[in-house]
């Protein structure tokens, strides 16, 4: 038998990945059939092959979860490289004009400790602030949202502390008055999922991320109004 380690460059970093066993096939122990039948070896042959794979796809994933931080707008000047939370970018960079999403679902905030504006992205390019309707050049700190692949149910309410009209949700809604026929939430209690709040229909004006929890008042997930012009889903858009 022979050990083969198997290794994944990405970004000029090596990963070790998984170790896995190979078997020549000329082995004197592995007979061959020709009816349906496996026998024991090889069963556990191809159990240890499909746990090697899926081990390996998993690691990959979590190989290409990167946001990159430009300076200047189209991807120029001083950048940082980042791959996980982060409270404070105050000393990497001053300013923030363009991000090149590589892989993840991210939540950017305006000051350090996950403070102020917040913006939703994806996988993609933002050549400058407006792409990710930013209010300014300023970013200060980052989520990043991990991938769910579950249910989404949330139930917002007309009045705090989940009072008055209530109404339960599975997906993305554009406008919040066309279905709720309220255009502020005032509560809402999330089961399930990553949702993002928008205070403007359509996906517009300032973003809220709420993650699974009770929200007995607008001011729980950052907001100074309780108008709520749409909300959906945060999930893998690539």
């Amino acid at each position: 038998m022979q050990t083969v380690a198997i290794q994944h460059i990405y970004k000029g970093h090596l990963f070790p990945l998984v170790n896995c066993t190979e078997t020549s096939k000329h082995s004197k122990r592995e007979r061959i059939f020709t009816g349906t039948k496996f026998t024991k070896q090889r069963c556990a042959q191809k159990s240890l092959r499909s746990l090697a794979v899926t081990r390996l796809m998993n690691q990959l994933t979590l190989a290409v979860i990167l946001i990159f931080f430009y300076e200047e707008r189209n991807f120029q000047g001083r950048h940082y490289e980042c791959g996980s939370d982060f409270s404070d970018f105050s000393s990497y960079f001053n300013r923030c004009n363009s991000i090149r999403v590589e892989g993840g679902n991210w939540i950017l905030y305006e000051h350090p400790s996950y403070r102020g504006h917040q913006y939703y992205l994806w996988q993609g390019e933002y050549p400058d602030f407006q792409r990710w309707m930013g209010f300014n050049d300023s970013i200060r700190s980052c989520r990043f949202v991990p991938n769910y692949h579950g249910q989404y149910k949330m139930r917002i309410y007309e009045r705090g502390d989940f009072q008055g009209q209530m109404m339960e949700f599975f997906d993305d809604c554009p406008n919040t008055y066309d279905r709720f026929r309220f255009h502020d939430i005032h509560s809402c209690n999330v089961f399930d999922g990553h949702w993002m709040f928008y205070e403007e229909p359509n996906y517009r004006g300032r973003q809220y991320y709420l993650r699974s929890g009770e929200y007995r008042r607008f001011n729980d997930w950052g907001a100074s109004s309780p108008r709520i012009g749409s909300f959906r889903r945060v999930y893998n858009r690539f």
